[in-house]
């Protein structure tokens, strides 16, 4: 009975630490932008000065979607990374890892090749495209009892099968399909729009569901065998978590294009810092991919370039040097 109560009371101090957090990240990425300056943005909010409906317009129309999906892509990211790390024993498993994000972007783009650019066409043919892959996955690896080594040998083979199909996709493609697929696959959050907000229906019960199998997650990083000792039904438990992560990820991949790096080095580095309990983690990767994202995007369509960078570029160009940090500090 201490123990779980030591746990909520953890728990509480990690949300009331990194609720304020978000909000402050929120606010950030509404009042930050090209057209106008943070004291009219603030104005905006605070109903004072003279009434712009423009730069309401931009707030409310613009920059809000982009925002809202920022951090739903980052904490589902983050969180698709803790599970496959959780469920792999592996602290390099990310989304990626079992070409469910590689399956997802093969759906979408056919989705987009056959002109179903709007929810929830796209997202229906992400989502059938990643579960493809998990069934071809699982059968790869069913012989061996979802052994976490076949599950990540079979993920990296089908996740290079399909960036091949990928690159046919656009090789034969129009130069204008090309153009937006190109730059989709380097992660795009552009496009977020009011339409992108029902993405939320979807990916807040995934949030729920991994939360509620919690437990069994930290069972489960005991082995298999432990696990399945203490009354944990480890088959069902990973089919589920696996269904859930595939459905939140491709979600995020039909909105947002391939972003990597956030589900590898946030879950790592909240292991580092607040333990492995996953009670604590899931809520903490969540909250931490949100805001992590949501700078990143800031980052992107803040910093000089031609046009407007890709946020998978930023996240790519921070994550990977923080993620060699943290290896290099944890084995110091």
């Amino acid at each position: 009975m201490a123990g779980y109560r030591r746990v909520y009371i953890k728990l509480l101090a990690v949300v009331l630490a990194l609720v304020p957090v978000l909000v402050g990240c929120v606010l950030l990425g509404l009042t930050i932008g090209s057209a106008g300056s943070v004291r009219d943005a603030w104005d905006v909010f605070l109903g004072q000065g003279e009434p712009n409906a423009t730069l309401e317009v931009i707030i409310w129309q613009l920059r809000w979607p982009r925002v809202v999906l920022a951090a739903t892509v980052g904490a589902a990211l983050s969180l698709g990374g803790l599970v496959f790390q959780a469920l792999l024993r592996n602290p390099l498993a990310e989304p990626y890892i079992l070409g469910i994000s590689g399956g997802s972007a093969v759906g979408a783009i056919f989705g987009i090749l056959a002109g179903f650019s709007f929810f929830p066409g796209l997202a229906l043919s992400s989502f059938a495209g990643s579960l493809v892959v998990l069934l071809l996955v699982l059968l790869l690896t069913g012989r061996k009892e979802g052994s976490s080594d076949s599950l990540l040998l079979g993920g990296v083979m089908v996740n290079a099968f399909c960036g091949a199909i990928i690159m046919f996709l656009i090789s034969i493609s129009q130069a204008g399909q090309m153009h937006k697929i190109i730059f989709w696959l380097m992660g795009d959050l552009s496009t977020a729009g009011v339409d992108n907000l029902p993405l939320l229906l979807g990916v807040l019960p995934c949030f729920l569901v991994i939360f509620m199998l919690a437990q069994p997650l930290n069972l489960l990083l005991t082995g298999q065998e432990s696990a399945s000792a203490m009354g944990v039904n480890v088959k069902l438990v990973m089919l589920v978590l696996l269904v859930t992560t595939s459905l939140m990820v491709s979600l995020t991949v039909c909105h947002s294009g391939l972003i990597g790096f956030v589900g590898l080095t946030i879950p790592h580095a909240l292991r580092m810092t607040v333990g492995p309990d996953h009670r604590v983690l899931i809520p903490a990767s969540v909250l931490t991919g949100a805001s992590y994202l949501v700078v990143c995007d800031l980052l992107a369509r803040s910093l000089p370039s031609q046009g407007e960078m890709s946020v998978g570029i930023v996240t790519a160009l921070i994550g990977a040097p923080l993620f060699i940090c943290l290896l290099w500090k944890e084995r110091r």
